[in-house]
């Protein structure tokens, strides 16, 4: 009860703690990143070994397996390793405990790799360190097309030009460009030429090794002045390759022109990308850490138009799937049923209450306990997500027990002719504990999404967090702010007969009625339930019977981990090669651009 007396003692402090919250409330949701699920922070390091001409099975036996043993003792905190071995390519996948230092990881995965060289087969180059966590996903992807441009344009474009400039947005990590041709200095050989030289194609090989050097030049004084000396190791265009000799025979010397030609190329393509049916590329860009989704594509969609302004004028930048789309319209129908519950929620209180006074001090503390919750949530390093919005979704018609009992009780003791002071003291005295235990009694349900681990942890303890703060800051201003307000708003109701046709008359005489007809309702309930009490072996046969045939439901019930939603992919198309075994393809979203097609 001293709370109580403290707030009707020093009322303008709680009003001003309440605009306070309404300013602060707002800014903080400004600031919190917004996205579709709450960070999943289980940190995943990749190692990836190349070593061309190298089989499946040479991988994994000479280089992923001797990698793994020395992993496990030289790297801490590991949760499980899983490996793929490929033709010239092993990937090895280390997954770390939640709270784990990703840096450190890293770091101890890197000196691993550097040490491990001496022990592996002779050639082996250090292996590619990848990090990145469960919330590393795709959310937008630019198709790279063009009339004119070549493949080899659009590839060298997307990975030298775009990508190394959206590099710079903060939480956004750019791979390499999908489809597209990558540029490399090709060597075509003819092998009948070859064959009649006498020659083998590492002949070949040794000699464009030996006659293309980089090789460092100096400086040379002569005189007052000192000159740049340049050593003539490597040719100066693409074609004069063609002009080295490789072997001095009976018949002359033999060039590479002779056997062979060398060309400004591009790599075997592995993949194509289609945009209208022409050849495209594919740029995608990523999310890492916990930088909101919204603000990334807001970043991206800005600095494409510088881009494109140093770019070729026939190169065609389309947006082809904008996640920003997903997560916004999610964000915004749980806002807007939240908004549907706090309306419905006011009504009902006005519907058997009939005061709008009790209904404006209920209706206050809703926005307030949530502002609360996200203002906690945003100290917390939570993110706005559906998760979050969804708890306080879920808490909105609970909120407003706490102060719907308080107005309740002290509109009972107002309407047995207590004064107004006295009637609040007496009313929040009555109901301190029963309310108290009550909101015990809801924080603890969530108590146990606590203590789960894995994905679940990161998806539903934010959740828990938003219900539990609300509830805690709903409690809070049904001791303090709510009676100030009530000092302040509260009159008794008069007895008096309405009279007259205008429109508060007749809610007021509809607000009678309705209360006229719940107390017949009333009745009859009460006496359902002396029936119950009176016979409670038979009802609590009905119940239980009840409960045990609700169980044969189960084996119809499907499990997933989410519930199942179908969306339509309306004009986005990507339809990539047969994944392997034990991968999983991503669904298509809804997007608006034109439509690309990947193999």
């Amino acid at each position: 009860m001293w709370i109580v007396r403290l707030a009707l003692r020093r009322p303008y402090t709680f009003v001003v703690l309440a605009v306070l919250i309404f300013i602060v409330g707002p800014l903080a949701i400004l600031r919190t990143p917004t996205d579709i699920f709450p960070n999943i922070d289980i940190p995943v390091v990749s190692i990836v070994w190349s070593f061309n001409g190298f089989s499946a099975q040479d991988m994994a036996n000479r280089i992923t397996s001797n990698y793994e043993r020395a992993l496990t003792s030289d790297v801490d905190d590991i949760e499980h390793i899983e490996s793929q071995s490929l033709n010239g390519v092993s990937v090895v996948k280390i997954f770390f405990h939640p709270g784990a230092d990703i840096n450190r990881a890293i770091a101890e995965a890197a000196s691993n790799s550097a040490s491990i060289l001496r022990v592996l087969p002779p050639g082996t180059l250090p292996p590619n360190i990848i990090t990145y966590n469960a919330s590393t996903v795709p959310i937008l992807q630019l198709g790279l097309s063009s009339n004119t441009l070549s493949e080899q344009q659009l590839y060298d474009l997307g990975n030298s030009q775009i990508r190394t400039q959206l590099a710079t947005v903060q939480g956004a990590s750019v791979p390499l460009p999908f489809g597209g041709k990558v540029r490399q200095i090709m060597v075509d050989i003819d092998p009948r030429a070859l064959q009649a030289k006498g020659l083998a194609p590492l002949d070949v090989v040794n000699a464009v090794n030996a006659q293309n050097l980089i090789l460092p030049g100096g400086t040379a004084k002569i005189g007052t002045k000192e000159y740049n000396v340049q050593m003539n190791g490597s040719t100066d265009t693409v074609a004069a390759l063609n002009d080295l000799p490789i072997k001095t025979v009976a018949g002359g010397v033999v060039y590479v022109r002779d056997v062979a030609h060398v060309r400004d190329g591009y790599a075997p393509q592995t993949n194509i990308v289609r945009s209208d049916g022409k050849r495209a590329a594919l740029l995608t860009i990523e999310k890492s850490g916990s930088t909101s989704t919204l603000t990334i594509i807001q970043q991206v969609k800005a600095m494409l138009p510088h881009i494109a302004a140093g770019l070729p004028s026939a190169l065609h930048i389309t947006a082809l799937s904008d996640q920003s789309v997903f997560v916004k319209s999610a964000v915004m129908g749980v806002a807007r049923e939240a908004l549907i519950a706090a309306a419905l929620t006011a009504l009902m209180i006005l519907l058997f209450l009939g005061s709008w006074r009790a209904t404006l001090i209920i209706a206050v503390s809703i926005p307030l306990a949530v502002l609360t919750s996200l203002i906690a949530l945003s100290a917390l390093g939570q993110t706005i997500n559906i998760m979050t919005l969804g708890g306080l979704a879920l808490a909105v018609g609970i909120l407003v027990d706490d102060a719907t009992v308080a107005i309740e009780n002290i509109t009972h003791h107002l309407e047995n002719g207590e004064p107004l002071h006295d009637a609040i003291l007496n009313g929040s005295g009555e109901i301190a504990v029963p309310t108290f235990v009550s909101t015990l009694s809801i924080c603890i349900v969530f108590v146990p999404m606590f203590l789960l681990s894995g994905v679940a942890r990161y998806l539903f303890v934010p959740l828990a967090e938003a219900v539990v703060f609300a509830m805690i800051a709903s409690y809070f201003f049904s001791r303090t702010l709510v009676p100030t307000l009530a000092m302040y708003l509260m009159r008794a109701r008069s007895n008096a007969p309405v009279t007259g046709n205008g429109p508060i008359a007749c809610l007021i005489r509809f607000q009678t009625g309705f209360e006229k007809r719940f107390e017949r309702l009333r009745e009859r309930y009460r006496g359902v339930l002396g029936a119950a009490i009176a016979s409670p072996r038979r009802f609590i046969a009905i119940f239980l019977l009840l409960c045990i045939g609700s169980l044969a439901l189960v084996p119809f019930t499907g499990r997933d981990f989410f519930p199942r939603r179908w969306i339509p992919a309306k004009s986005a198309c990507i339809c990539a090669r047969r994944p392997a075994r034990g991968s999983r393809t991503p669904r298509a979203l809804p997007t608006r651009s034109k439509p690309a097609c990947a193999t």
